[in-house]
């Protein structure tokens, strides 16, 4: 098939490109309890997260200051178009109850089958950073145990999973998301930091279950540019960001990292992986798979791709977000 030929067969992302599969597996929830604190990475806030079982289909949702108000579902409906450096769940439009830095956290429940799960959040409006990983959130999951969560008439519900049926893509520029039939999950992450000889061009590819997250993935830690931290903290952001919680390059360095070791070569890819999961997570409903069942390829994405690439998939994209949906 000529380039031509493969640009004709992709589509722009529709509903009609997914459907839900049962996967034989009942929904689960969390047997016990958890709680994490730490610094919130944009308020720098002390803030907590506290990890309940839910019922089934209940699914994943936050709740922001102990309040039922508070409660905002983790579904990509409440994405925020425009979240800066992170991913923002908003309910309800301008106003409305929030949290953000959601997408390490959800990465970890999405990959380890926390299907069911009410989050408390305490302390400011952010999940905690924790090492700017998902690797604590992995040992937190652990130590609490999975089982089979059930409704409010103790009834069990099956896992359903969207599998997609056809190729689909979102494209920005030279950034894109794209998603190809697949029996099984299979992702395929590039970057590419021309600028910043220490990253460079970096390609990670990989199939996903519970143990490949825990040992390729969730370890693989947030990074950041030296040279943009002021103009990041200028404009309110990252004020709990440090050399404790997030891997630092110089630009003028060949090898800049101001606080090496690297957990892997390519840790910056696989961080973006991790994100991309807890991302793609939000197409979840009712206590159900969020991750398609497919090959995910993407090349220089990030949250706003990733989520609206999602919303157009689920059709629920406004015409006002219509106009941004090709930010990377």
């Amino acid at each position: 098939m000529s380039a031509s030929a493969a640009a004709r067969a992709l589509n722009s992302v529709s509903r009609a490109a997914f459907s839900w599969k049962p996967t034989g597996q009942p929904q689960q929830t969390l047997a016990a309890a958890v709680s994490r604190s730490g610094v919130g990475l944009h308020s720098g806030a002390r803030v907590t997260a506290t990890l309940l079982p839910a019922r089934a289909g209940e699914g994943r949702y936050f709740v922001v200051g102990g309040e039922e108000e508070g409660r905002v579902a983790a579904e990509v409906g409440n994405a925020e178009p425009q979240s800066q450096l992170c991913t923002t769940l908003r309910r309800g439009g301008d106003g409305g109850p929030r949290v953000r830095t959601v997408e390490h956290l959800l990465s970890a429940m999405e990959a380890l089958g926390v299907d069911n799960c009410r989050v408390e959040v305490g302390g400011g409006d952010e999940i905690p950073l924790l090492d700017g990983s998902a690797q604590e959130w992995v040992e937190a999951i652990r130590s609490a145990g999975l089982c089979e969560a059930e409704d409010s008439g103790g009834q069990k519900l099956e896992k359903l999973a969207p599998e997609i049926h056809e190729p689909v893509y979102l494209r920005k520029d030279d950034c894109f998301v794209a998603a190809f039939p697949n029996s099984q999950i299979h992702i395929t992450y590039g970057i590419d930091f021309q600028k910043v000889p220490a990253i460079g061009c970096q390609w990670f590819s990989t199939f996903l279950d519970a143990n490949i997250y825990s040992s390729k993935i969730a370890p693989a830690r947030t990074f950041c540019i030296f040279e943009e931290v002021e103009k990041m903290r200028g404009a309110g952001l990252i004020k709990g960001g440090s050399l404790e919680n997030a891997m630092v390059c110089r630009v003028i360095m060949s090898d800049g990292w101001l606080n090496p070791p690297l957990r892997f070569e390519d840790e910056p890819c696989r961080h973006k992986v991790l994100d991309l999961i807890g991302d793609f997570s939000l197409l979840a409903r009712n206590g159900n798979q969020g991750f398609p069942i497919a090959h995910i390829v993407a090349y220089k994405a990030g949250h706003a791709l990733h989520t609206n690439f999602l919303r157009q998939l689920s059709g629920i994209i406004t015409v006002d977000q219509e106009k941004r949906a090709g930010q990377c």
